[in-house]
């Protein structure tokens, strides 16, 4: 177990290996956690939380998460709208 996690680590190197992601869920909900490239951070869309990744190790302490703006929540919903809207058209239009 331990010689698993130690690699796990040292294959997340800057950013965070695809294995360890699979595997990590949020501390508060239990839902999937997201990777974003941008913060370098774990974001749970289920509650609006970012998890930030320190030297390649992932601090999912609640006390460390931050909550995310309600400008950035509000931006993914209207382009899933939008895209929602878009789609509807086109298969309407047919």
């Amino acid at each position: 177990m331990v010689r698993g996690s130690i690699k796990l680590l040292k294959d997340a190197g800057s950013g965070l290996s695809k294995t360890l992601a699979d595997i990590l869920v949020c501390p508060l909900s239990k839902q999937p956690l997201r990777f974003c490239e941008q913060t370098n951070s774990l974001i749970s869309d289920a509650i609006g939380v970012s998890f930030p990744i320190k030297d390649g190790i992932p601090s999912l302490v609640p006390t460390d998460g931050k909550t995310l703006e309600a400008d950035e929540t509000i931006k993914t919903e209207d382009s899933a709208e939008s895209s929602d809207k878009h789609e509807a058209d086109r298969i309407g239009s047919h």
